[in-house]
């Protein structure tokens, strides 16, 4: 299980780093909506490829965060069910989760795309709109974020089953609702009044 561990700890420290570098795309995409509406109003010039260009930032920025936000437990879940079991019961829920929903899922989904991508590189895909980008960039953003969703999920497959083990602890205790706001007023109630 040790070495397990380790490959699950490369993929974590990969995940955050590639999650926390690509929250600059949002950054680029906004300069670069701007700077198409500064051109578009000021010299009623303007191109498809700067609208083109900010999709591709925003969605190469959703993508590649994706495998970091299931690394950071940020995913989306139906909590009002979930925090109704005990930890045991959400720690089972999780990785049969991830072995039956979240695997075949994003297997499938490479599947498609390398050949979809390879096509659309190998043809020199252009989008139809005029003056737009060439189009496999985006399709290759979505083949690595599935690539790097798929890594992470082997990684939260592999901590799920040695949390269940007592190999290592829960890095995220779950929290209800209530013990939040319970929290929550505490630190309120404790903040030095200015």
């Amino acid at each position: 299980m040790s070495g397990l561990l380790a490959l699950s700890r490369a993929i974590d420290r990969m995940n955050e780093f590639i999650g926390k570098w690509v929250s600059w795309l949002i950054l680029v995409s906004i300069l670069v909506s701007a700077g198409n509406a500064i051109i578009r109003k000021v010299f009623n010039n303007s191109s498809n490829a700067w609208l083109e260009l900010q999709w591709y930032l925003f969605g190469a920025a959703f993508l590649l965060a994706s495998a970091y936000t299931l690394k950071q437990n940020e995913h989306i879940r139906i909590d009002i069910v979930y925090g109704m079991f005990s930890r045991r019961k959400q720690h089972w829920i999780d990785l049969l989760g991830h072995l039956f929903f979240l695997m075949p899922f994003v297997l499938l989904m490479l599947y498609y795309f390398v050949p979809y991508f390879l096509t659309s590189w190998r043809s020199g895909e252009v989008s139809s709109s005029a003056g737009g980008l060439i189009i496999w960039p985006a399709k290759l953003m979505l083949l690595i974020g599935f690539f790097l969703l798929a890594i992470q999920g082997i990684s939260e497959i592999i901590k799920k089953i040695a949390i269940m083990r007592g190999d290592i602890e829960d890095p995220n205790p779950f929290v209800s609702p209530h013990e939040m706001a319970v929290e929550e007023a505490k630190a309120l109630t404790e903040e030095p009044r200015t």
